[in-house]
This record gives structure tokens, sequence and C-alpha cells, in this order.
């Protein structure tokens, strides 16, 4: 157990940061499951721009790489072109 007034601060602020993180973790991976089931296209192009901005504000907080995002938009956007 920690002996510090600040160690003690820290263990509750990264207990906070890593529930907040895993929470949108989540959030982003249901979206994109989502997306890939998705099989009528307008719906699809319809989520895709809400989808691209969580990507990215997850990749400006550090919560998921940036190029793992630009990965996923890519691909997502292959996904939806190749739908008829």
């Amino acid at each position: 157990m920690a002996n510090h007034k600040s160690s003690l601060k820290r263990i509750r602020q990264e207990e906070k940061r890593r529930l907040h993180n895993r929470y949108y973790g989540k959030t982003m991976r249901n979206a994109v499951r989502k997306l890939r089931a998705t099989t009528d296209k307008a719906a699809a192009v319809s989520m895709y721009p809400g989808l691209v901005k969580l990507l990215d504000k997850l990749a400006k907080t550090n919560v998921i790489h940036k190029n793992k995002a630009n990965n996923l938009k890519s691909k997502l956007a292959l996904h939806i072109n190749k739908l008829a």
C-alpha cells in the first residue's frame, strides 16, 4: 500500500482514467462491429461520420494509437464502398 498522499492520489487518478478509457474503447469497438455488420449502404454511410469523429477523438486523447484509428477508418470506408 502506498504511503504518500501524492501516490494515493495518483492511484485514484489512474483508476478513474483506466475506467474512462475502457468505456470509450469498448464503445468504439461496438460501433465498429455494428457498422461492419450493416448490409444497408445508406445506413452505413450515415453511421460512418460519427464513427470517424469518435476514432479521431480517441486517437487524440491516446486511448488508441493514431495509426490504428486511420487503419480502421480506411478499412471501414472500403467496407462501405463494397456494399451494394
